[in-house]
């Protein structure tokens, strides 16, 4: 049996296969991606004086509707991903065959990418599964156009823009007065304060370990500090690349972003340092962690070996006593004494009872 499959049986809780999975991401190999079982096309048509918000079933649909138009703005969301549908959505809106590819591949880092007068972007929203206490990643690509914007996500039934389609109802928002580059802002913005829902829940998670470990601090213990190190690994792999990312957006020369929406990107970038910080603040705590499970071990074992080595001496008078007096000679004092067993027995609870005083005098336990 290997060690994995052993330690699943002990500790219900381990789980091998996600080091596996966190670690297995090597971008030479071609990706295979399964293809969706089900695809959403939600078009949200907007401008300071209308609004229109469409539910379409095919990707005919989406494409037949005129975003070529500088009267309006078209954010265009594609929920679930096809082959097929992603190359026509592609080819109709000009976006590049490299493009392409990074929207159908997997477990790409965040990156951002300006091809054709069409802007790029990739990053990964996070969830946090409270089942599993493991950090979820969905991969959103970006594709900003001068009048139009491209979302591609990979799951169908959850992302975190709900609370934007909310403020693009309201024909007094900012984002309603603005062009596509703030809708763009916005989508990041909403991906990047996410993390910090994500980063809170997982905080719980090593706040109650901490507790567990003061408490109890048994192997499954270690257990849970060892995954929840790999959500951290999952975190700092998600959220460090976007500091970076960002950073290009602030300094970018692009057509389609304009100067007053590029100062927007000042604030994401202060909350994507702060989300790095607290992910290096949560691995120094896990390192923290594991070096108080280590000493509170070490601790018990001293205090065992203490009591072990106190009961030793104790019971060293009796065994000199009883050592003595079991000797095979003709001639040992007390011997054929009446009174000579009770005073042995007595020196063997007498000695010990005055050591036990000593100790507690020095100190020793």
């Amino acid at each position: 049996m290997r060690p994995a499959k052993y330690l699943q049986l002990v500790f219900p809780i381990f789980n091998a296969k996600r080091t596996k999975e966190i670690f297995a991401v090597n971008p030479t190999i071609a990706p295979v991606r399964e293809e969706a079982t089900e695809v959403k096309f939600y078009v949200f048509e907007y401008n300071a004086s209308s609004f229109k918000e469409y539910e379409l079933a095919t990707i005919a649909e989406c494409v037949a509707l005129k975003h070529d138009n500088n009267e309006h703005i078209s954010w265009i969301n594609i929920d679930g991903l096809r082959k097929d549908e992603i190359e026509k959505v592609c080819k109709h809106f000009g976006i590049h065959p490299l493009l392409m590819e990074d929207i159908l591949s997997i477990g790409q880092r965040p990156k951002i990418d300006e091809i054709d007068n069409r802007l790029f972007i990739l990053l990964n929203m996070l969830y946090f599964n409270d089942k599993t206490s493991a950090v979820e990643t969905e991969q959103i690509s970006i594709a900003l156009g001068e009048n139009f914007v491209i979302t591609f996500q990979e799951d169908a039934n959850r992302d975190v823009f709900n609370s934007l389609r909310e403020r693009l109802r309201y024909p007094s928002s900012k984002i309603r007065q603005s062009h596509a580059d703030y809708l763009c802002y916005s989508l990041i913005d909403m991906i990047v304060d996410h993390y910090y829902v994500v980063l809170e829940q997982l905080g719980e998670k090593i706040e109650l370990l901490e507790e567990e470990i003061i408490r109890v601090g048994n192997t499954r213990s270690l257990v849970k500090i060892n995954m929840l190190r790999k959500e951290l690994i999952v975190l700092k792999r998600n959220v460090s690349p976007v500091r970076d990312l960002v950073n290009v957006l602030m300094r970018s020369q692009s057509n389609l972003l304009e100067e007053r929406t590029t100062k927007y990107f000042k604030d994401v970038y202060d909350h994507i340092v702060q989300a790095n910080d607290l992910v290096e603040n949560y691995r120094d705590m896990m390192t923290s962690l594991q070096d108080l499970y280590l000493n509170k071990v070490n601790l018990r074992m001293n205090e065992v070996m203490k009591v072990m080595a106190v009961v030793t001496c104790l019971m060293a008078p009796a065994t000199v006593i009883g050592g003595i007096f079991g000797m095979n000679f003709d001639v040992i004092p007390l011997l054929h004494q009446h009174r000579g067993f009770y005073i042995a027995v007595g020196l063997m609870f007498i000695i010990p009872t005055w050591m036990l005083w000593v100790f507690k005098k020095r100190g020793w336990f």
